[in-house]
C-alpha cells in the first residue's frame, strides 16, 4: 500500500484519483502507524510552506517522515511536497524538513520569457523535463512528454541532487532526489498519461524493494 499523506495541503483526492486509475493500492492518512508500515510514501500538496509546515510540527507527522524516510520507505514528493523536502522556503521565510539539503526560492517579477516577454508568476501550464541524471521514475516517458505546473516558488537543492530541470524565465530543478526519495515540482496525476507512468514506475519500485 502506498500511504498519501494528509496535513491538510490539499490536492489529496487528485492523487487518490490518479492510484485508484492505476489499480494502486493507496490510503490517505495521517496515521503514524500507516505510514510507517506502508510500502511506499506519497507527500503532495498545495499551499503555503508555513501553514503546511505548522501543521506538519503541530501533528508531528513532520518528525514520522523523517523516521520514515531513515527507514528507507519509498517516498515522492510533489509540488508543495517537493519544496518542503528541503532545508528553507523562502515562502513565509519557513525552515522545512530538511530531507535534501537546499532551499525553495521564489521566481522574480524581472524574469523573461525567451521571446523576451515578462513571465506570468505563478508559473501554470504544461512544460517539458530535461533529464540531468539518469532516473528510474521518467523509464518510458518520452523525452518531449509535458507535465503540468502551478507554482510561485521553485526547488534549489545542493547539484548532486537536481535529476531533472525545466525552463520558467531560467532553467530551475523541477525533479530532485536520491536513492528511495525522489521529489517532482510538477502534478504528475493531472499530467495525463507521463504523469500516470510516473507513479506507476514509482509503485513499480516500491514492489520491487
Amino acid at each position: 500500500m502506498l500511504a498519501i499523506i494528509d496535513y491538510k495541503a490539499g490536492n489529496l483526492t487528485s492523487v487518490k484519483r490518479a492510484l485508484d486509475y492505476l489499480e494502486i493500492p493507496n490510503k490517505i492518512t495521517a496515521s503514524a502507524q500507516d505510514i510507517l508500515q506502508s510500502r511506499g510514501i506519497i507527500f503532495p500538496g498545495v499551499g503555503a510552506a508555513g501553514s503546511a509546515m505548522q501543521h506538519l510540527q503541530k501533528t508531528h507527522l513532520g518528525k514520522v517522515l523523517k523516521e520514515a524516510v531513515a527507514k528507507d520507505i519509498p517516498l515522492l514528493g510533489i509540488c508543495l511536497g517537493c519544496q518542503i523536502i528541503l532545508d528553507f522556503s523562502e515562502e513565509n521565510k519557513t525552515h522545512t524538513l530538511g530531507l535534501i539539503p537546499g532551499k525553495c526560492l521564489r521566481f522574480q517579477e524581472d524574469l523573461t520569457e525567451e521571446d523576451g516577454s515578462p513571465i506570468n508568476i505563478p508559473h501554470m501550464g504544461w512544460n517539458q523535463v530535461t533529464l540531468k541524471k539518469d532516473c528510474l521514475l521518467f523509464e518510458g516517458i518520452e523525452p518531449e512528454a509535458e507535465f503540468y505546473f502551478v507554482h510561485s516558488y521553485y526547488p534549489a537543492p545542493e547539484k548532486e541532487f537536481i535529476l531533472g530541470t525545466s525552463f520558467y524565465g531560467l532553467e530551475f530543478c523541477s525533479v530532485l532526489g536520491r536513492e528511495n526519495l525522489w521529489a517532482v515540482q510538477f502534478h504528475p496525476e493531472k499530467s495525463g498519461r507521463p504523469g500516470l507512468t510516473l507513479l506507476k514506475n514509482f509503485y513499480n519500485y516500491v514492489r520491487s524493494k
